[in-house]
């Protein structure tokens, strides 16, 4: 559908990043934009720059949450609010697992639930869940961030099984790693962190992300974009890797116990 079919949205997670350059161009394509994030200070700054609705709410604060989609009939819903904590899963704690599935799914179910109805009703609509290529591949050490994205991608999949015969369409955006102030609200604002995560690197910019949205949302009516990898063009999710297990035969020589390095390497101790 042109955006000129579309008249209202809500972006969540809309205080900076992505989000914030997502209502930016949802605001330039002539919508009324509702801006939701916990920051009230980022999110006034943004609605005096876009004229943007601001709305200072935490995507967990349920009751908020319904009163606003209640008072307005979202046309396009965007849910961009995420957060991480990387540790392995056996190093995690209570508080991590309710965190993660609290903001990354749990409020993506209970929106959609609040909004995806209308969507059908009026016979249009366009939900965009800000996934992550965590949800489709595996990395190491971030075992509850990539089970709650695909929730997320799962999610996505099925909305379109339950919207079936409306003119509903979702698109899951699963961006890589994007020149975003992310890695300091994950990491901590050590100057190392740019260095290790953006610095030299050739990244796509969060305005790039919203241009793609845009590019989904402006798509024919008879179009539905499905599931959008976005990811920097010198990065790739592959690459297989097989260790095996450090027995003591295995291990090498300089890490054995000191009784079995010369029965290892013969006369001397050395290896031929």
């Amino acid at each position: 559908m042109p955006f000129s079919d579309y008249k209202t949205a809500l972006v969540t997670g809309a205080s900076s990043g992505i989000g914030a350059a997502v209502v930016e161009r949802l605001c330039r394509e002539g919508l009324e934009v509702h801006a939701v994030a916990r920051s009230a200070d980022a999110l006034n700054k943004l609605a005096k720059r876009t004229g943007c609705f601001a709305h200072a709410i935490d995507v967990t604060d349920r009751p908020a949450l319904a009163k606003l989609t209640s008072e307005v009939a979202f046309d396009v819903l965007v849910n961009n609010a995420g957060v991480d904590r990387p540790k392995k899963f056996l190093e995690a704690d209570e508080s991590d697992i309710d965190l993660l599935i609290d903001v990354n799914l749990r409020a993506v179910l209970h929106l959609c639930r609040m909004v995806v109805p209308g969507m059908v009703a009026r016979d249009r609509g366009h939900v965009i869940n800000i996934s992550s290529i965590a949800g489709n591949y595996n990395f190491g050490g971030n075992s509850i961030y990539h089970a709650s994205k695909a929730g997320v991608a799962m999610l996505s999949n099925q909305l379109r099984i339950d919207a079936f015969g409306k003119r509903v369409r979702v698109t899951e955006i699963c961006p890589g790693r994007v020149a975003t102030d992310i890695f300091n609200h994950v990491h901590g604002n050590d100057p190392s962190i740019r260095e290790r995560f953006i610095d030299g690197f050739e990244l796509p910019q969060a305005s790039d992300i919203a241009d793609a949205i845009a590019f989904a949302i402006a798509a024919p009516v008879a179009m539905n974009i499905g599931h959008m990898e976005i990811t920097p063009t010198l990065q790739v999710m592959g690459g297989l890797q097989t260790a095996k297990p450090q027995t003591v035969e295995s291990r090498p020589i300089e890490n054995r116990p000191a009784e079995n390095k010369a029965a290892a390497g013969g006369a001397g101790g050395k290896v031929a």
